[in-house]
């Protein structure tokens, strides 16, 4: 029975994240968090942190972090916002800029934050439906809308869609906010950020979580034009002053500092996803050319969420969606080479003739 106080309360279904499973000895193959450690001028740098600096406040604008990214990336300072992790920079982004009345546009199979923020603040929206190779059909968002997101490469599909594509579908709604969710990028996808220069109704979002393999932290960041980026301040002005923690930005700046090791690593990572596609085809699943830090596998014979069990059984943990056109893929986080051949071992004990 409803209490008469819960009428006034928001309600909505929450975003469900990946298991964190509290057994140690576990493949983690289920969040596409990064399997190496931070750059080695991180844990330097966390190992000799001021700890009576905590009992002050966090600088409000992240300016060190700000600066880096801005030169990292080869714009203004006043082009760049930061967030604890994409997800926060993400729904401060859906609270400034989908306020028009209109749906907004995404594709049907996404981040499944997207409809969750859009319950949230009360934004109408409308999903369209990835054609049967999990492509984008820039068709679908020539209509009057109230905005647009799609991530690029996709999740949770890893397709990558071309920067001549992305292009079309910012031209074709020059009256909205393009959002472009990047936080697969590095691992293969050409960014949006050459095209700030023409669309100034261009946001681009990365984060910290995947290629700098700093998730623990929550860094995420945005790169727009000026007044997209000031409209953002000032509604993050209006909920929190101090979104991001001091060592957050400080470590934040030495992960941007070490481009060497940046590359090196999501090179490890690209190969790995490169070997682990040609295993996994020999054990008789199915994806699409991932760009990305996963894969989307479905098997030809045995249904996903079979598999899904049988490697928990194993403690090996991989992702699945009981959701429509999905519930027969599995989302395989790229690990180390030694997790990836612990997960095909598996695959052979559980998968009949493989």
């Amino acid at each position: 029975m409803e209490e008469k106080w819960e009428s006034n309360v928001r309600k909505v279904i929450p975003y469900v994240a990946g298991e964190q499973p509290k057994n140690r000895d576990v493949i983690k193959l289920n969040t596409n968090e990064c399997p190496y450690p931070p750059a080695p001028g991180v844990e330097k740098l966390a190992a000799q942190m001021d700890v009576d600096a905590l009992r002050l406040y966090p600088n409000t604008n992240a300016d060190a972090l700000v600066e880096v990214l801005a030169e990292y990336y080869h714009v203004s300072p006043e082009q760049v916002f930061v967030g604890v992790g994409s997800d926060d920079v993400l729904a401060t982004s859906f609270l400034t800029f989908f306020n028009g009345g209109k749906p907004i546009f995404f594709p049907d199979v996404t981040y499944s934050f997207y409809d969750v923020w859009a319950d949230l603040y009360h934004i109408p929206y409308e999903t369209k439906a990835l054609d049967e190779n999990w492509k984008i059909n820039p068709g679908d968002y020539r209509q009057p809308n109230g905005g647009v997101i799609f991530p690029n490469p996709n999740a949770p599909t890893g397709v990558f869609e071309p920067l001549e594509k992305v292009e079309e579908i910012i031209k074709a709604n020059r009256d909205v906010v393009v959002i472009v969710d990047e936080a697969y990028v590095d691992f293969g996808g050409v960014s949006a950020i050459s095209l700030l220069e023409k669309y100034d109704n261009l946001l681009v979002v990365q984060t910290f979580s995947k290629s700098r393999s700093m998730a623990g932290l929550r860094i995420g960041f945005c790169i727009g034009s000026k007044k997209l980026i000031k409209y953002l301040n000032d509604v993050k002005f209006s909920i929190n002053s101090y979104t991001m923690n001091r060592p957050a930005q400080v470590l934040g700046v030495e992960a941007v500092r070490d481009d060497a090791y940046f590359k090196a690593t999501t090179a490890k990572v690209v190969n790995t996803r490169e070997r682990s596609k040609k295993e996994l085809e020999k054990l008789g699943f199915t994806f699409p050319d991932s760009k990305t830090n996963f894969i989307f596998a479905s098997h030809k014979t045995v249904p996903a969420k079979k598999i899904f069990e049988a490697l928990r059984e194993r403690n090996i943990f991989v992702r699945y969606w009981d959701k429509p056109r999905i519930s027969n893929s599995l989302r395989i986080t790229v690990g180390t080479d030694a997790e990836m051949d612990a997960l095909f071992a598996a695959l052979r004990e559980i998968l009949p003739e493989a």
